[in-house]
């Protein structure tokens, strides 16, 4: 019996969880990433619920729980530095919070063996034919396949070919940040500090590498604009929003201007009538982001990814059927964690609608 031959854009937690599961059931699958190899960076990411089953099911689990990073919980402080509160470990890292790096190299190192992955290119086009896709390079030749599968992120390439324009899907919650790690100047240790000022906040923690502390500047923006813009004109705008700020603040926008790992991103959420378009579909934030104001992305991805081959297998190849009842599915989970992220970016002053 020929073998379904799967395509998937993105090589990250979606992406990775989903060749797993695929080729455990008998699929041909090979993963395009468009950077040169593994990505080593990233927050810590979190795990909630369901995405244990997910883990456990891979025989990752207790691998993955031996990579906790052990927060003990977040201060909350005020403008001048000084301690009004605390909030427990479960805040922002979920039941279990482990370095993002560590996961995506486990998830590679699990599949490396039996998947394809191709690194440093990138998909152009997808033509839909009634049996397979014809799926064309930057670099390598093309190929056709049966289906094709979107797990590249917020701004997925594969959902703009098949899908139309970002803008069209694209919702924004009325905040932007970035994100870069530096000296741990404020001592802390598996743990770490909230200061909220109108619709800007300050978050630094230090986690596994307790020499370093991770730092979220975050604070409100009409629009994502600012996503593709210039890295100079994403620091300026974020030294506009806390100008006059005290405590480490101007110490902290210092360190971002020579940080090697800034990463400017906006909260934003992925809506669509549907996640599947012909042969091809979509997991994990290119097709139902929740913003990171919801704690559920990595979660999302997990359990999305086992849900859609779940179905793929048992569709006995009819992908059509497979892929609307991966949605039924995911659907009303999705839609609880997205009311979950708007709720999170309005409890910082953000605006929502």
């Amino acid at each position: 019996m020929t073998q379904t031959k799967v395509l998937i854009s993105g090589a990250g937690v979606a992406g990775a969880a989903l060749a797993h599961f695929l080729h455990h059931d008998g699929f041909d699958v090979t993963v395009v990433e468009r950077t040169p190899g593994l990505r080593g960076s990233g927050y810590a990411v979190d795990f909630r619920g369901d995405a244990f089953d997910v883990l456990a099911e891979m025989g990752i689990l207790d691998e993955i729980q031996g990579h906790d990073t052990k927060m003990r919980g977040t201060t909350l402080i005020d403008t001048e530095g000084t301690a009004v509160g605390q909030l427990p470990a479960e805040a922002f890292a979920g039941e279990l919070e482990v370095p993002k790096p560590e996961l995506t190299r486990i998830l590679h190192r699990v599949t490396e063996p039996d998947v394809l992955y191709i690194f440093d290119d990138s998909i152009t086009t997808l033509t839909q034919h009634p049996d397979h896709i014809t799926v064309e390079f930057e670099r390598g030749a093309p190929r056709d396949v049966d289906l094709v599968i979107g797990a590249d992120g917020l701004f997925s390439k594969v959902r703009r070919l098949a899908f139309g324009p970002h803008e069209a899907c694209l919702r924004h919650l009325g905040m932007s940040g970035v994100g870069f790690t530096t000296d741990n100047i404020l001592g802390l240790a598996h743990s770490g500090v909230l200061q909220q000022v109108g619709t800007t906040a300050v978050y630094a923690f230090a986690a596994a590498d307790t020499a370093r502390m991770s730092v979220s500047l975050s604070f409100a923006t009409d629009a994502p604009t600012l996503d593709r813009r210039p890295r100079s004109e994403q620091e300026q705008a974020v030294r506009t929003a806390f100008t006059g700020r005290k405590w480490v603040v101007p110490q902290l926008l210092d360190a971002m201007a020579t940080a090697d790992d800034f990463y400017f991103s906006s909260s934003t959420q992925v809506h669509l009538n549907s996640w599947s378009r012909g042969r091809v579909a979509l997991i994990g934030d290119a097709g139902y982001c929740a913003a990171p104001t919801a704690g559920m992305g990595t979660s999302q991805a997990l359990i999305g990814a086992r849900s859609l081959a779940r179905h793929l297998t048992a569709s006995n190849g009819d992908h059509t059927a497979a892929f609307a009842a991966y949605e039924a599915e995911l659907r009303p989970y999705i839609e609880a964690n997205q009311q979950t992220g708007r709720e999170g970016a309005a409890a910082f002053g953000a605006r929502t609608e």
